[in-house]
């Protein structure tokens, strides 16, 4: 662990997780929470029962999360964190308080995006933050924890949002929302600057092109970047769609708070494991196996929707789905920090040109198995499968062809 100033000894290591992993996760309970008022804002805004249209709100949500990156990275790079993320939580507020007042389908999907552009900030530069102060196996253990508290908002907040729906308006779930970010922002005060003084960057447009030709060039980070891309557009797919797939295939629209709650459980086990887990066995060994391990259980998901015309039992779904999520969360945090591991002294360039790509690929992705649901699971099967073979392919390029290598091998090698 590295250590950059006195002030941020201040903030113990649980409150700095505990903090960064809910400044994070308003990137997430920008969708989670609205979940179980999908059918409501059909209903609202005349839409069909079984309209996919209403993905499209997840789907330029995240598109919002994505674009500005390359904004906040640069900018954080050259002024610090701390402002720009003060700026993207002002913006997330007034996103989603525009999202509840929003009068026509066309105005949410707008605030939607708006609210996407302020959720960027304090997720893009959270992942700049904890590389500021960490590195290695120590980033991922650190990564790992941020990010199972970070899940536990897809266990609470489509509870929350079906008992506030079940009382209020939906337009109530979203201005929730404001009330959270604003609260967390008032918490972030605490959290001191981590940019180094030595790595602040001058905003001069060929430095800019430098740090961005570095990230693109670098053979560790564009391929971890790939594969992490892959496996965003599966997981942005499967929050757009759970709504509608637990609904309209399983029959199960009342339970679906619990149901997916129950599966953002899993989410939560495997990344407090792989805190435990990788460092004693590395990361690349981690995320090398949760990989191989993730491709078997989607040829396994595939063969299940084949054999049953794309409409199984929900038990026989849940028990390939439930690992098959397990081995997601091994591999996102390792990927991010594998990616990251030469970057640090670019952190804040780099973790916005990553996530730009990333996020606005996988929700184009992600998109792409939306549109295709036909009342089976077979779409989205046979997406987990070439998405996850991209990944493969993608790590096994990073890598030059070879797998579970310790980290110490090549670490920031190009």
């Amino acid at each position: 662990m590295a250590t950059i100033s006195a002030p941020q000894r201040a903030l113990g290591r649980v409150e700095f997780t505990v903090l960064l992993s809910l400044t994070m996760s308003l990137a997430a309970l920008g969708i989670d929470i609205m979940l179980p008022a999908l059918g409501a804002i059909r209903s609202d805004y005349g839409l069909a029962e079984n309209s996919t249209a209403a993905a499209a709100l997840v789907t330029v949500y995240v598109i919002g999360l994505a674009l500005p990156q390359v904004i906040y990275g640069p900018l954080s790079d050259r002024f610090g964190r701390k402002p720009l993320m003060n700026i993207g939580f002002a913006i997330y507020v007034v996103g989603a308080l525009a999202a509840a007042l929003a009068p026509t389908f066309g105005a949410l999907l707008v605030a939607r995006f708006i609210w996407g552009v302020g959720a960027a900030g304090p997720r893009g530069l959270s992942i700049a933050v904890v590389r500021d102060r960490y590195s290695g196996n120590e980033m991922a253990r650190a990564m790992s924890f941020i990010f199972a508290v970070f899940v536990v908002i897809p266990i609470v907040a489509p509870t929350i949002g079906a008992a506030l729906v079940s009382f209020v308006d939906w337009r109530a779930v979203l201005a929730f929302c404001a009330v959270w970010g604003f609260g967390v922002a008032i918490w972030a005060i605490r959290l001191p600057e981590s940019l180094h003084p030595e790595y602040r960057m001058e905003l001069r447009m060929r430095r800019l092109l430098e740090a961005a030709r570095e990230v693109a060039t670098n053979r560790l980070t564009a391929g971890y970047t790939l594969a992490l891309t892959f496996s965003t557009g599966l997981f942005v797919s499967y929050i757009a769609s759970s709504e509608i797939i637990i609904s309209d295939v399983f029959d199960l629209e009342s339970a679906f708070p619990i149901v997916f709650g129950a599966f953002a459980v899993v989410l939560l086990v495997a990344m407090l494991t792989n805190g435990a887990i990788v460092g004693h066995f590395g990361t690349r060994r981690v995320s090398h196996a949760a990989l191989v391990a993730y491709l078997l259980l989607t040829i396994a998901l595939v063969i299940l929707a084949i054999g049953t015309g794309g409409t199984p039992s929900f038990w026989s779904f849940a028990l390939v789905l439930a690992p098959m999520l397990g081995c997601h969360a091994l591999m996102m945090p390792n990927f991010n920090t594998i990616a990251m591991l030469p970057m640090g002294h670019i952190a804040g360039t780099a973790s916005s040109l990553m996530a730009t790509f990333s996020l606005a690929v996988g929700a184009l992705l992600g998109a792409i198995l939306d549109q295709a649901f036909n009342t089976t699971i077979l779409p989205f099967a046979l997406g987990a499968l070439v998405y996850g073979i991209g990944s493969l392919g993608a790590v096994l390029w990073a890598e030059r062809g070879r797998l579970f290598v310790p980290l110490a091998e090549s670490e920031g090698s190009p």
